[in-house]
């Protein structure tokens, strides 16, 4: 099995798909190895968060995703 990353907005342009599956466990220390150093830089912004298996983190730099779970990653919302 692997965790599926999910990308929303902004984040899905800069990984150019929707969806990516990766091998499992997930940590936060393991982001810019497996997603790249684009992607790592966008999440490290206060703004942007991480949801797994559909709750928001409070504190993205706590991620443990196993096996089966689905990591989105979610850029800032702006509106008017």
């Amino acid at each position: 099995m692997a965790v599926t990353v999910v990308f929303i907005g902004k984040m899905a342009d800069l990984a150019g798909q929707g969806e990516r599956e990766v091998a499992g466990p997930l940590e936060w220390v393991d982001l810019a190895e497996v997603l790249g150093e684009d992607l790592a830089a966008a999440l490290g912004k206060d703004r942007t968060k991480i949801a797994v298996n559909g709750t928001v983190l409070a504190d993205k730099r706590s991620l443990r995703a196993q096996d089966g779970d689905e990591v989105a990653l979610l850029p800032p919302v702006s509106g008017g």
